[in-house]
């Protein structure tokens, strides 16, 4: 995905984003898999820490929804963020293929809320008992697709059941943790 686009730090993100304010969007699509965090007030250790800092994320389904739940250190205090996967928006030829979904990467954007520029990106492996929770949620979904207002009901019906993003965390069928990781300069390696 990062190849087929000018995603340089700094720069306009390059994909339209049609959620407005802040939050997380998380997204399965004919090029993998993609979640943008939207934030404002960003300072330069937040920034870090989503660069090379440590995280967890989950995926928690109910109901035939899917959430990808995210908990980054250095940028929330406590909780956990939570951004369901929806296909009701796409076209037919943005839909996540068999193809698509192979490719175990979850290419993660940080990106200010205000200015739509992105400040920080990073690519996650994700472990095969994700990708296997992942995809058999897409191929049900795909099979059976929700139109906006049923997506919208069973969405609320889910928070009113979850009102924190703990109380998913603890149902997850799927958690990956992703360790800190600040590359160590040439200079400072140990050669063998």
């Amino acid at each position: 995905m990062a190849d087929a686009m000018n995603f340089e730090i700094g720069s306009k993100f390059p994909l339209p984003i049609q959620a407005q304010g802040e939050g997380g969007l998380f997204q399965a699509d004919a090029n993998g898999l993609m979640f943008i965090l939207k934030l404002r007030h960003l300072d330069v250790i937040a920034v870090e820490a989503f660069r090379t800092g440590a995280m967890e994320f989950a995926l928690f389904a109910q109901d035939g929804l899917l959430f990808l739940l995210y908990q980054i250190d250095g940028i929330f205090k406590g909780g956990w963020g939570d951004a369901p996967l929806s296909f009701h928006n796409m076209q037919a030829a943005q839909l996540p293929t068999e193809k698509s979904l192979r490719d175990a990467c979850l290419h993660i954007y940080l990106v200010d809320a205000e200015l739509e520029l992105l400040l920080a990106q990073r690519d996650i492996k994700l472990i095969p008992a994700f990708m296997q929770v992942l995809r058999k949620h897409v191929t049900e979904r795909l099979a059976a697709p929700l139109a906006a207002p049923e997506f919208l009901r069973r969405l609320q019906g889910i928070y009113a059941q979850h009102p924190t993003g703990q109380s998913m965390r603890d149902a997850a069928a799927a958690v990956q943790s992703v360790p800190l990781d600040i590359p160590v300069p040439p200079s400072q390696r140990k050669l063998h």
